[in-house]
């Protein structure tokens, strides 16, 4: 079901006495970035390990979307679930808008032979294994929808990897990616990944 980011964080404070939903404190962001989120993820978005991901230029309502869940423990990870639950819902919402207008990461891709198979695999899907385009969630170049799918472009391979092994094993829930992942072989995975950190 589509929620518009709006909807997203209205829901948020649904059980609160909130009238309107509230308005990113950038201001307040920055040093919660600065103090919690930079050691991961980097000051501007951009991580320096790539086990984490780069957050500049994610859409805010994603993050926002991700840190509830981490906080609830519908998405479960020891590191971020500890951090989302320091969080209120407005620093929830701030740190997203801080994270969404930073500048996206450059492209990172390094295996041209394994990112042009991954083309093929995101661009088409693969008929004969009930496998969709990627591009109907993702877009075209990778910039994902906002409010409904993240942006991917120039994302650290080994991150992408990661989560589409672990959506393969119904490790992290949600329908449609699980069973798109659990189609993928390890190699198609791989060079989707490659591929991905490639665009911009």
């Amino acid at each position: 079901m589509k929620r518009s980011l709006s909807t997203l964080i209205l829901a948020l404070f649904a059980a609160g006495v909130h009238a309107e939903a509230p308005k990113p404190d950038l201001a307040k962001a920055e040093q919660i970035v600065t103090t919690v989120c930079a050691a991961c993820h980097g000051a501007k978005g951009m991580s320096l390990a790539p086990t984490n991901p780069h957050l500049a230029g994610q859409h805010q309502a994603y993050i926002v979307k991700q840190l509830t869940n981490f906080k609830a423990g519908v998405r479960q990870n020891a590191i971020m679930g500890g951090m989302a639950a320091m969080l209120s819902p407005e620093d929830m919402v701030s740190v997203a808008a801080y994270f969404s207008k930073q500048t996206p990461p450059p492209p990172s891709g390094s295996n041209a032979e394994l990112a042009k198979a991954g083309a093929a695999v995101y661009r088409y899907g693969d008929a004969t294994k009930g496998l969709p385009s990627c591009t109907g969630c993702h877009g075209p170049n990778g910039q994902g929808i906002p409010d409904q799918y993240p942006r991917l472009a120039g994302q650290y391979p080994d991150y992408i990897y990661t989560q589409l092994k672990s959506f393969s094993a119904y490790e992290r829930k949600h329908a449609a990616m699980n069973g798109v992942a659990s189609r993928l072989s390890d190699t198609e995975m791989k060079a989707v990944s490659e591929y991905l950190a490639g665009l911009k």
